[in-house]
């Protein structure tokens, strides 16, 4: 898959650290050392939402763990999602961005998680240890994160004293808080990238209404 460099982006708040934009040739920005985000926004069709809100109402537990590659990602989601009417479109979805991600970053397989939630699975704002992770939510609410700008990077982990985000003193208003939508399609920087020790994205998962189930696929360097 090419990518096109050319493209142009849209910058939120923070601009030097998160790049957006319909294209999907948005994420090659992630190799901008200023940037430890990037984000393809991108709807999904109506149809296959439905079919995933079907497949999560019935409230079975699912997560699927497995080393794929661009050639087998689509077929080994549709052969574990054979009886929803899902599969078909997830899978072909999956393993686009499957080949997109180790088209980006030079891989021959990655590791994938594709993880259907009823509660936050990381509900603290944290920062991860890797290279570069990818996620998209499905359906249901979508990961949060802070601007480089508006964190204090001591309030992290046992710097938080034990006290909630909100009260740590991370950041000063929860208007700083980004959230992504679902659909969108996000890499995010870690600590473990090369020259972003200091700076990978400060982000957590968001807290669900009652109710409400998130499908969640990430996609990790091996």
């Amino acid at each position: 898959m090419s990518v096109d460099m050319a493209m142009p982006a849209e910058m939120v708040r923070g601009a030097s650290v998160a790049p957006r934009s319909t294209m999907p040739s948005i994420l090659s920005d992630i190799y901008q050392p200023e940037n430890n985000i990037a984000i393809w926004q991108r709807p999904l069709s109506s149809e296959m939402t439905a079919h995933i809100k079907n497949m999560l109402q019935e409230g079975q537990p699912l997560a699927l763990v497995q080393s794929v590659t661009p050639a087998n990602a689509a077929e080994w989601i549709r052969n574990r999602l054979s009886d929803y009417e899902c599969a078909d479109a997830l899978g072909e979805d999956i393993g686009l961005i499957v080949d997109m991600f180790c088209c980006l970053f030079d891989l021959q397989q990655v590791g994938l998680r594709l993880t259907a939630l009823d509660k936050p699975m990381c509900p603290k704002f944290h920062v991860d240890q890797i290279p570069c992770r990818l996620v998209t939510t499905y359906v249901g609410s979508a990961t949060e994160w802070l601007s480089n700008d508006d964190v204090d990077r001591r309030k992290l982990g046992a710097g938080a004293q034990g006290m909630a985000d909100h009260l740590s003193g991370l950041f000063d208003n929860e208007q700083r808080i980004n959230q992504m939508q679902s659909g969108d399609v996000a890499l995010l920087k870690g600590g473990g990238w090369e020259g972003n020790e200091q700076t990978g994205l400060v982000h957590r998962s968001p807290e669900l209404i009652s109710n409400e189930r998130r499908l969640l696929l990430t996609l990790d360097f091996i």
